[in-house]
């Protein structure tokens, strides 16, 4: 069977063995909003939990609005436009207007991915800045947070009169589901603050996974930083699987987000009857597979759908490279995965971007890993500890070699944006 899976922005198609493929998980059907621009006008009319955008607005002093990075398709060029119009409506003049790209740990966005990411009229109108979270005299320190993480926010955002978020919700592999408090925790938090929440302490919990919500220790902690100085308003869209808007979720920092994760949900399952011994599975293509660090999140997302010890072939384009300095240097400075996760399991062992090389040990842990991914040498990838092939079709025929001629095998051509359901009904 011919699939066609994501893979940098074009995709890729691979020929699967029909005697093999068992199953093909995708998103469940749900419409695309015929009018997004009036579903989003509606949605900041009634929000869910507060007032209304423009009553929310009036009389503030300046506004601070967060964004999410380049590593997530949200349609911003969509979604800016109406609320910058009620800010302008309110007396908020375009220079007290601050948009704040939540880059997290990641790499700033900047010159032509600006105007990917907002559009280019809003590019060339309001200040945009990045979140720098290495940048300690750019933060505020707000304490501590209840589980004893040391909380530092952009300052830029702490101090606005008027605070907004705009994500997307989508599954996340540590913390159920992205949006809402992320884009606060960790999209505009210090360094420290990201690293001693994303510790073996919170990601070693089996509830530290995609679609997990209630007593996700990693999604609590994320919400309860947030609260510490939350948004007075945010806008959460859903998509489909040509990006298209098919929810919009706009009000307080959690009734808003919830409703927007019991939308999704619906969305985003997809059930088999049994686990698989071969995974055929992505990153979801561009923006997500540009790193390996990015990767990494494919190869946690299928393992629902892998039985222990099975394989998994994930393709990723991987444009970038590995990822960030430290990703990278972790990696090549590591021999043993299972070590390492005992070594920062120690208490006040902290390691830069220690967190993805845990994720990527949960699922070596538990299939082998098969990576395409024409933007890093195969040499590179063998010390990242998964195995190079050249194409789809030659790791899955090295999957079947090491599972046996008649191994059972799913494919999951969107990779972790969909959440593969083993046995559900």
């Amino acid at each position: 069977m011919r699939v066609r899976l994501d893979y940098g922005k074009s995709g890729l198609y691979a020929e699967l063995p029909d005697e093999n493929l068992v199953g093909v998980l995708g998103l469940n059907s749900m419409p695309a909003l015929p009018d997004p621009e009036q579903a989003i006008a509606a949605a900041l009319a009634d929000p869910i939990g507060t007032r209304p955008l423009a009553e929310l607005a009036r009389g503030r002093r300046d506004v601070c609005i967060v964004i999410c990075d380049i590593t997530r398709p949200v349609p911003n060029p969509v979604l800016l436009p109406p609320v910058l119009r009620i800010l302008q409506e309110a007396g908020i003049g375009d220079e007290r207007i601050t948009i704040l790209i939540a880059t997290g740990t990641h790499r700033p966005n900047l010159g032509d991915e600006l105007i990917a990411l907002v559009g280019e009229e809003i590019a060339g109108r309001y200040r945009i800045v990045n979140h720098d979270c290495r940048d300690a005299g750019a933060h505020l320190d707000l304490g501590v947070s209840p589980n004893g993480v040391p909380v530092s926010l952009d300052s830029r955002y702490c101090s606005a009169d008027l605070k907004l978020t705009i994500g997307l919700i989508e599954p996340h592999f540590m913390a159920g589901y992205s949006g809402g408090r992320k884009l606060v925790m960790p999209g505009i938090a210090g360094f420290e603050s990201v690293q001693r929440w994303h510790c073996p302490r919170f990601l070693e919990s089996p509830l530290a996974t995609n679609g997990s919500v209630h007593g996700n220790p990693v999604h609590e902690e994320s919400l309860a930083i947030a609260r510490m100085a939350p948004p007075d308003l945010i806008l959460d869209v859903t998509l489909d699987e040509g990006n298209r808007i098919t929810g919009v979720f706009a009000g307080e920092l959690e009734q808003a987000w919830l409703a927007g994760v019991e939308f999704a949900s619906r969305q985003v399952r997809a059930v088999t009857p049994k686990a698989a011994d071969i995974v055929v599975t992505t990153c979801a293509g561009y923006p997500l597979d540009a790193t390996f660090y990015q990767a990494v999140k494919g190869m946690v997302g299928a393992l629902p759908a892998v039985k222990p010890g099975g394989s998994i072939v994930i393709a990723a384009e991987c444009s970038e490279g590995v990822g960030s300095a430290d990703f990278a240097r972790a990696l090549e400075q590591t021999d043993d995965l299972e070590e390492f996760v005992r070594h920062i399991s120690q208490p006040g062992v902290f390691i830069p971007e220690e967190w993805e090389v845990e994720e990527l040990a949960k699922a070596v842990r538990h299939a082998s890993i098969i990576c395409v991914a024409d933007g890093i040498p195969d040499e590179t990838l063998s010390r990242c500890f998964v195995t190079p092939a050249a194409s789809v079709e030659e790791g899955v025929r090295m999957a079947l070699k090491a599972q046996g001629a008649d191994a059972t095998l799913l494919a999951i051509p969107r990779g972790p944006y969909v959440i593969p359901c083993v046995g559900a009904s």
